[in-house]
């Protein structure tokens, strides 16, 4: 029987110094999630004072976001083992130190290594704080509760991020975006050792080392090459890292079968909920990606929105994510896990098609509407991903569990940006002589008014084939969910029947 270590008497698990201790975990929850969509908007301002070369750029903005795709599986089994409130202030400490250094920055690649640091602090803050929350919250219903509160702020964080970034740069420098994780994890420095239950399993063996050289050496190169596709189109050197990557995690998954004690848990996989929860998630993920990153630039470059003004009209979408996130939980107990992620599913389809209304010269309340129903399938369908992860194993191996949950939710990210935003770039550039981008032909177009509503159309053309497939996928994983979705395992899920 597998031994626990709790650190604090059990009385710390529900009540009211549990909710406490929620709260505590939330802060980093929100900044982790902010800071993938933070720079979007500093990009100019940074480029201006930095001067980094293009490749640089990317790195700037990707090699977070790759650290955190790459690192979570393993963060995940070492807090396991080396206990999740101490891996989790240690990330925090991480992060703190890096979001410094990113703020002061005086060159591009030292804002390259900061963004490292970040990126491996923001690895171990996930699935921490995610999987602590099965200790603070030992009751099906209050954890479910708890889940979709997390859930909601992991989901607000990126929505607000731009909004944030924007009324920062509207009053200060760049670096302003990395100074405000300071009061905010100063916080968690100090309470959570107070509010935060310690919790490891001394009966787990040491990690593998090469699952975990394979694992990273897996998906760091796929979503490089994935997200190298999207950026700069498919060419040999992109295609053969990204089947590298392949390779690699063949490997992994290969190695995991004859180990006794696997970095990833594959007889998680024979659980059709558990199966279900992670295609949602990469559908989920892959749709919301595209239709984010589509409507941001329709938003700029279609209608003449400055990034701001874009920002603020995805309000409604994060308030409707946000809404649904907390209430997530309680219609799952209602409807049961299987009607209510395919309930969700086809929610988020519905939003995608909605877009179709959208066009060059009009069609903002079809944005509006669509993205706020779409906003209410993904709140519902993501709280339930990550209860179903929590509620999949015993209590200690929820952080592994919460490391593929999350990684699903950041490869199903890259293969959107990929996939449907590479059926949107050849749609428009299939349709007349445009540059490579929207924003390069309308840069380009010397006052060419017959140009620039051309190439408005072919993007429009393209966001809604791109939003079309993502419905598509979405519909089908919905499908999927009713057919082969059974009630989970007694004793195994918080979300009911």
């Amino acid at each position: 029987m597998t031994k626990l270590e709790p650190a604090v008497p059990t009385a710390v698990a529900g009540g009211r110094r549990a909710w406490l201790g929620l709260g505590v975990l939330l802060l980093p929850v929100l900044l982790v999630s902010m800071d993938i969509s933070v720079l979007f908007l500093a990009m100019p301002t940074l480029t201006a004072d930095l001067d980094p070369t293009a490749s640089q750029q990317l790195w700037i903005l990707d090699i977070y976001g790759f650290l955190l795709a790459g690192l979570l599986i393993t963060m995940g089994n070492l807090g396991d083992r080396v206990g999740r409130r101490n891996i989790l202030l240690a990330g925090a400490a991480i992060f703190g130190i890096a979001s410094v250094l990113a703020a002061f920055a005086p060159t591009a690649p030292i804002l390259i290594a900061a963004r490292v640091l970040m990126g491996i602090g923001g690895a171990t803050l996930l699935p921490s704080s995610l999987s602590l929350i099965s200790t603070l919250f030992p009751d099906a219903r209050e954890r479910a509760t708890a889940i979709g509160v997390w859930t909601a702020f992991f989901a607000g964080g990126s929505a607000v991020g731009p909004i944030i970034g924007g009324v920062l740069l509207h009053h200060f420098w760049w670096g302003s975006v990395f100074l405000i994780n300071i009061p905010v994890l100063a916080i968690l420095l100090i309470f959570g050792p107070i509010l935060l239950p310690e919790h490891r399993s001394v009966a787990l063996g040491p990690i593998d080392l090469p699952s975990v050289a394979l694992s990273m050496g897996g998906i760091l190169p796929l979503i490089y090459g994935i997200k190298h596709i999207a950026a700069e189109g498919v060419d040999a050197v992109s295609v053969v890292i990204a089947m590298i990557g392949v390779g690699l995690l063949v490997l992994f998954v290969r190695r995991q079968r004859h180990l006794a004690e696997p970095l990833l848990d594959l007889s998680l996989f024979a659980r059709p909920l558990f199966r279900v929860a992670i295609g949602a998630s990469m559908a989920g993920m892959m749709s919301l990606a595209a239709m984010s990153y589509l409507t941001s630039i329709y938003l700029q470059s279609v209608t003449g929105r400055d990034p701001l003004a874009a920002a603020l009209l995805g309000i409604p979408m994060a308030i409707a994510v946000f809404v649904c996130s907390m209430s997530g939980a309680r219609l799952g107990l209602r409807l049961g896990v299987r009607a209510t992620f395919t309930l969700a599913l086809l929610l988020s389809a519905i939003g995608n098609l909605m877009l179709l209304g959208v066009g060059v010269d009009g069609g903002l309340g079809w944005y509006i509407a669509g993205s706020v129903i779409a906003g209410v399938g993904y709140g519902f369908s993501f709280t339930l991903v990550s209860d179903v992860a929590v509620s999949a194993v015993p209590a200690e191996r929820a952080g592994s569990a919460v490391g593929i949950s999350e990684t699903s939710f950041e490869l199903g990210n890259a293969l959107g940006l990929a996939l449907l935003g590479s059926v949107a770039a050849l749609v428009f550039r299939s349709g007349g002589d445009f540059g490579e981008t929207l924003g390069d032909t309308l840069h380009q177009s010397a006052g060419n008014d017959g140009l620039i509503h051309a190439a408005r159309e072919s993007f429009v053309s393209g966001m809604h084939l791109a939003t079309t497939c993502g419905a598509l996928l979405l519909i089908a994983m919905a499908v999927a969910a009713w057919r082969s979705a059974r009630s989970p395992e007694p004793g195994h899920s918080g979300v009911g029947h």
